[in-house]
């Protein structure tokens, strides 16, 4: 699904009204509409409401919304906040269609109107904003940021429409004084605003809710710095590979782990174990040689295989010649977890990466053997995914981490095209990059903020990889997929609990309930708007 910024929601506008020849007026009833059946869904039992318009289109929405609830029955209060503008166009045809329906409005001029304006709403069962859309670009003043007051001191659930006012639809970061939601109807495709935080904090539950404009508008649109995508999962439930009822192991490929050392045996079991889970016809653990029997114990499903090494355990340089042969015949590689970075080992790690003719999952000490170095991995010939976290990242790009993170998304482009690689940025809402697109994750919690997590999201992928996804069918399906055990598993045993196994043991139930669209995160076609709580919204 399509993350718009404002800019790009009205080039959408501008071609649905002008080159399909969709009347404005059209687009705001059928926004309208929606609006109307969200706050139908999320509260059944209200029968009044209070609606604050402002001055432009967004006012006109909330115009429109007031008389199609009347017309269910619904008692309206519209207070119009204009601060003296007189509304035009189709706002002001609706304004002229709610007073010809004989609708209670309330003119609020000034900032002393508002006292008895706060005061009737107050007696109603909801408030509806629709004073600003998403392309402001200014913090509110005046009498407008004292109505936004107004609205959030009310004792009753606020629906917001289209987005809170006060936000910018193209930016993350809170303008100025706002509305805190409860409900935001938004249309077409959510914005910026809506998913990243802190703005995302004040949307409350979103709904993403038709204009009755051709999808196509949505996806064709440009955006300057690259496209945003919000990972789904009733889309992503087609990626997950069906099974012929007359196959074999053989059929769902060989995921080859090279991972581990001494004292850190765990990071190979998990990601082979993960492996595993994710589908894979038969997975081998290539090891240090004195890690061998761990991971034997501790990964019964796959095989191993012994690699040679130096004095203090790690990786020998030679070992890279013995993975290189290991990789004839399988159809996926897995390299770095828990490796370390002696020198022969990065010698290994980088010959193996560079040479190895599999598509690739690099993480953690692999990607560190690459540390200043990260155009030498546009030169492979197979597909590769990078997952780093932020420091990872930091050191294969050559900058600090919080240079990361101050604007995550553009490292993440940058990441992708230096190395040719899908890049798997990982944190809060991981991003996973692709050339200039990328695609926001919004599965998972803190409780997976705890060592192995990333080990199991690396074998999990590479399980996918061996059964043929392409490299971004892989990396999407999976980031997914790991936010999604996360949260199953902390639903079950809390957060704090949490540890990197239980996603590998959940994992079955978090592929059963994407794939039967009962994940938590989307709901099936025939139940009304889009909807989802915080920035899981759900295609209709």
């Amino acid at each position: 699904m399509r993350i718009l910024t404002a800019e790009a929601m009205r080039e959408v506008d501008r071609a649905a009204i002008e080159e399909l020849g969709i009347p404005s007026l059209v687009l705001m009833e059928n926004a309208a509409i929606g609006v109307v059946e969200a706050i139908g869904e999320s509260f059944g039992e209200a029968e009044s409401a209070a609606i604050f318009c402002g001055p432009g289109n967004n006012g006109g929405d909330g115009l429109a919304v007031a008389r199609h609830l009347s017309v269910r029955g619904w008692e309206v209060r519209i207070f119009l906040v204009t601060g003296g503008r007189q509304l035009a166009g189709d706002a002001a045809t609706q304004l002229a269609i709610c007073r010809k329906a004989e609708l209670a409005v309330m003119e609020v001029a000034a900032p002393a109107d508002l006292a008895g304006a706060a005061e009737a709403a107050a007696e109603c069962d909801l408030v509806v904003d629709a004073l600003f859309g998403t392309g402001l670009t200014r913090p509110l003043e005046g009498l407008f940021a004292d109505a936004v007051e107004v609205i959030n001191d009310l004792p009753i659930p606020c629906v917001a429409v289209d987005l809170p006012s006060g936000l910018s639809g193209s930016q993350a970061q809170p303008i100025g004084p706002h509305v805190e939601a409860d409900l935001t109807v938004t249309f077409a495709a959510p914005k910026v605003a809506h998913v990243f935080p802190p703005a995302a904090d004040s949307v409350g539950e979103m709904a993403v809710t038709d204009l009755g404009i051709p999808p196509r508008l949505v996806e064709d649109v440009e955006e300057e710095s690259g496209d945003l995508h919000l990972l789904v999962g009733e889309e992503l439930a087609e990626l997950i590979p069906e099974r012929d009822p007359d196959s074999h192991k053989g059929d769902y490929g060989h995921a080859l782990i090279v991972a581990g050392s001494p004292g850190k045996a765990g990071a190979c079991i998990l990601a082979a174990r993960a492996a595993v889970r994710a589908g894979a016809g038969l997975v081998t653990a290539a090891v240090p040689e004195p890690i061998l029997q761990t991971v034997d114990l501790g990964s019964i499903e796959s095989m191993t295989l012994a690699l040679p090494v130096g004095a203090s355990g790690h990786l020998a340089e030679r070992a890279a010649e013995a993975v290189l042969e290991a990789a004839e015949g399988k159809a996926a590689l897995a390299l770095g977890p828990g490796l370390g970075q002696e020198p022969s080992t990065v010698a290994a790690i980088r010959r193996i990466a560079l040479e190895c003719p599999l598509p690739l999952v690099l993480d953690a000490d692999g990607i560190n053997a690459f540390a200043g170095k990260a155009g030498d991995l546009a030169g492979r010939r197979a597909e590769t995914i990078l997952t780093p976290h932020p420091g990872e990242l930091g050191r294969l790009l050559g900058i600090s981490t919080a240079q990361i993170q101050e604007d995550r998304i553009a490292a993440a482009r940058g990441a992708a095209e230096e190395t040719g690689a899908i890049v798997i940025l990982k944190g809060h809402m991981t991003l996973v990059a692709s050339g200039t697109a990328v695609f926001v994750n919004p599965t998972g919690n803190p409780g997976m903020a705890t060592g192995g997590t990333g080990d199991v999201l690396t074998g999990l992928i590479a399980g996918l990889l061996a059964q043929g996804l392409d490299a971004l069918d892989a990396a999407v399906l999976g980031v997914y997929l790991h936010g999604l055990a996360g949260d199953l598993a902390a639903s079950r045993l809390g957060e704090m609990a949490l540890a990197a196994n239980d996603l590998i043991e959940i994992l079955p139930a978090a592929l059963a309930e994407l794939k039967g669209g009962e994940d938590g995160h989307d709901h099936d076609h025939d139940r009304g708007p889009e909807r989802g709580h915080g920035r899981h919204p759900h295609r209709r």
